[in-house]
């Protein structure tokens, strides 16, 4: 409403009925593989929402009202969870250079690298740390900012340090995981 051209990205849970496919691929790196990932796109409202398409997220739906997309049971995460929102991450990251987006008679093409990441939650945690590790460091998105928010305190997708190689972070990073619960 003020003017800003405004993307969000979340996975692709379920079909979206308006969201369609760019076209659009790309191969991140999950753990030790490399696994592709797909673009959903609608225009609703003023904004381009982005869906990213593969089996690790559909798979944990079962149907619009029983979706258990964090963990089979409440309290419970997925034994995945890090890989699938670090998939989440890394996507939504390229998303805004890759993306020729032309929804809107005001706005057309890739958004650039001049953004603002509003991230939410653990899911997306990883962005600002793949952010800083993986474009910043080679001269990507210099301008580019994020604002971290957090919804729920009470989910905070804790996985053991074993896992820490899987999220493909250099060293350095693992300090700014610890965390002592009291």
């Amino acid at each position: 409403a003020n003017g800003h051209r405004v993307m969000t990205v979340a996975p692709r849970y379920d079909q979206y009925k308006d969201a369609w496919d760019t076209g659009v691929a790309i191969e991140v790196k999950v753990g030790y593989i490399t696994e592709k990932v797909r673009f959903f796109h609608c225009y609703k409202r003023g904004v381009d929402r982005v869906f990213i398409d593969h089996p690790m997220f559909l798979e944990k739906v079962w149907g619009k009202t029983g979706s258990k997309i964090y963990g089979p049971t409440t309290g419970t995460d997925y034994d995945d969870n890090q890989l699938r929102f670090s998939m989440l991450c890394q996507a939504a990251l390229e998303a805004p250079t890759i993306l020729n987006l032309n929804s809107c008679e005001y706005f057309s093409g890739p958004y650039g690298e001049d953004v603002v990441f509003i991230a939410n939650d653990w899911h997306t945690a990883l962005l600002p740390c793949y952010l800083k590790s993986m474009y910043k460091s080679k001269g990507m998105y210099e301008t580019a900012k994020v604002a971290y928010c957090i919804h729920n305190i009470a989910y905070q997708g804790r996985f053991s340090f074993s896992d820490f190689s899987l999220l493909n972070l250099p060293d350095a990073f693992r300090s700014s995981f610890d965390f002592i619960d009291g």
